[in-house]
């Protein structure tokens, strides 16, 4: 029997859609931002010379970067209510993006304030900088740009990450997919119309970190 493609269940049902795109992009952003802080902390300890902190910054990195992010994803959402702490799909999605985030991005910042100029921070303590004055002024913004491209590669991957939090019936994109899916079983359609929203969602936020990257990293390599 020849399978007759019907996107009317894509148009139907485009409101549910737009939800969960608007939810993806939500738990995303917030898991980035989150996670970037972590970065930046996570490379702060890498780089800072006290055994300590190095050592806590290695192990975040080694365990959150040699671990399934469905197991991390699990553990925050199944695990922690073992022992009473509990947390909605919501939380936990942010939460498991963020530290999975956070844990690539520390090697990343890591190699950006590296890269660094010694000559630079010299001259930020002749000059009588704090360190944190240093740190603010002299060292993380030229990291950061240096790393540009990377980082957003990495958000990238967030993004596409997201889609394993349906596991927990976190009610974005793929959950709404499966949703209609198990209810159309119009699968081709539906899942055809997700694969493109994905596409659109990274060329947009490409797209929106050129134009960052234009306006505050313009000598950073061009963004594939």
């Amino acid at each position: 029997m020849e399978y007759t493609p019907q996107f009317s269940v894509v148009w139907g049902n485009i409101g549910l859609f737009i939800q969960g795109i608007l939810l993806t992009l939500q738990i995303t952003l917030s898991a980035i931002a989150f996670g970037l802080i972590l970065g930046i902390l996570g490379a702060l300890g890498r780089t800072s010379g006290n055994a300590i902190a190095n050592g806590i910054a290695v192990a975040y990195v080694e365990f959150f970067r040699n671990t399934p992010f469905l197991i991390q994803l699990f553990f925050f959402f199944f695990g922690l209510p073992s022992i009473g702490i509990s947390m909605s799909s919501w939380q936990a999605a942010v939460l498991a993006l963020a530290v999975n985030f956070g844990a690539y991005s520390t090697e990343i910042v890591r190699a950006g304030i590296e890269g660094i100029n010694k000559g630079q921070v010299e001259a930020g303590m002749a000059l009588g900088f704090k360190q944190l004055q240093i740190f603010r002024h002299i060292v993380i913004i030229p990291a950061l740009g240096n790393i540009y491209p990377a980082l957003v590669s990495q958000v990238v991957i967030a993004v596409l990450f997201s889609s394993v939090v349906s596991q927990i019936s976190a009610e974005e994109l793929t959950f709404v997919g499966n949703y209609l899916q198990s209810r159309t079983f119009r699968s081709f359609e539906i899942y055809l119309a997700i694969s493109l929203i994905y596409v659109g969602i990274v060329w947009f936020i490409k797209a929106i970190a050129i134009l960052i990257q234009k306006r505050f990293f313009a000598f950073t390599q061009y963004i594939n």
